[in-house]
């Protein structure tokens, strides 16, 4: 039993992670109807970033409080304003070209940010600093909660439901909901899309940039290519628990943590990546839009 819940605990860690970077998704998604390809190597591309500002400005002497939080919000404004020029450059050009173009755009500006890791830093695994958080356990009832763990739980419940706030009880949040459902319309009511949509991809890169840095710090080893793995396992998640939705985005990626934990302890983990799409191939059998996706008509 006790087994079981640790690798309860070690499922919600790593879901957490899937459900902060699959709100990049979601958000962008629910407004453009376009899934940003990028917005995986950006989450890779901030836990470099993490690790320069680490190596320039700190070390492993001089990890305190300040410290983390200026690593966690120089690299979040560093990746938010790159989300912002990503769309500006890649994107709103082709907002009104057929929708394959977009992805096409948005497939060229994965490759060029996953060669522009390499390029900087280099084609070979970096290690990510283990003094960021302090090396200790908490014991409950036989369950082992490391501290990076505890902060990654309890920090992502903040960020998720501050998230789920803003969009529903703030005058923001509603233009955001309003451009979700019609963006034509939206900006007929005097709505600005295009705030709307810089605000998504800032919120939705900044999010990503927290879920690179945790990453970064829970699995130590960085790799150019490896926001393509991340980025896939929580696109996955987004779709699982229906993508556009936030609640959906969240649900999906803990399940998806849940799941592939569960499969790598009791099964195998080189399995785990077979299982993942089995699940997701019969989610969408019996739900084609998520477990928490909306019906909707599309106009023609």
């Amino acid at each position: 039993m006790d087994i079981f819940l640790q690798q309860l605990v070690n499922g919600l860690t790593i879901g957490s992670l899937y459900a902060l970077v699959a709100l990049g998704y979601t958000m962008v998604y629910g407004i453009m109807k376009l899934i940003n390809f990028a917005h995986g190597d950006l989450v890779a591309l901030s836990a470099y970033i993490g690790l320069s500002v680490f190596s320039e400005f700190f070390g492993a002497s001089s990890i305190n409080l300040f410290s983390v939080l200026t690593i966690f919000i120089l690299t979040t404004i560093i990746i938010a304003m790159i989300g912002v020029l990503l769309e500006r450059v890649a994107y709103k050009p082709l907002r009104t070209a057929p929708r394959l173009s977009a992805v096409v755009s948005a497939l060229g500006a994965s490759l060029l940010i996953q060669n522009s890791i390499m390029l900087i830093w280099g084609p070979n695994m970096r290690i990510f600093p283990s003094q960021i958080f302090p090396n200790t356990t908490v014991l409950v009832s036989g369950v082992v909660f490391s501290y990076t763990q505890i902060v990654i739980l309890v920090l992502c419940a903040v960020l998720t439901l501050s998230l789920y706030f803003f969009i529903h009880k703030t005058k923001i949040g509603t233009a955001i909901r309003a451009s979700a459902i019609d963006k034509e319309a939206a900006a007929l009511m005097g709505i600005n899309v295009n705030k709307v949509i810089s605000i998504i991809f800032i919120l939705g890169s900044g999010l990503g940039a927290i879920g690179g840095l945790f990453i970064g710090i829970y699995y130590k080893g960085l790799t150019f290519d490896m926001g393509w793995l991340y980025g896939l396992n929580a696109f996955i998640a987004a779709i699982i628990g229906g993508i556009g939705s936030i609640p959906g985005a969240v649900l999906g990626g803990l399940l998806l943590g849940l799941f592939n934990t569960m499969i790598s302890g009791y099964v195998s983990t080189e399995w785990s990546a077979t299982f993942t799409f089995i699940l997701l191939i019969v989610i969408l059998i019996f739900r084609p839009r998520g477990i928490l996706g909306e019906t909707f008509i599309e106009k023609v």
